[in-house]
């Protein structure tokens, strides 16, 4: 299965505004790759910036695709890749 930048954006945001207990227009998501840091996000919520690290990213692609795909998925099976954009492989 695969999860496109919009997908991985959108899980982020509700994971966020879940975790913040606010309104999911309250979080804004920036994606990021470097070959150094590897796989991060720049999220502002409610004008507050923090960063996530691949970790994080998973985790929020993990609650996704559970509550919209009904698929239980582990860290180990999502692999994070770019090419002209950011994409999650989700392995069965």
């Amino acid at each position: 299965m695969r999860i496109t930048m919009d997908e991985i954006v959108n899980a982020v945001c509700l994971h966020m505004a879940e975790r913040h207990e606010v309104p999911v227009s309250a979080v804004e998501v920036e994606l990021l790759w470097d070959e150094e840091q590897g796989f991060s996000a720049e999220v502002w919520v409610q004008g507050r910036s923090r960063f996530l690290i691949e970790a994080n990213l998973k985790e929020s692609i993990m609650r996704y695709v559970m509550n919209e795909y009904q698929i239980r998925a582990y860290p180990s099976q999502i692999t994070l890749e770019v090419d002209d954009e950011i994409w999650a492989n989700i392995e069965n």
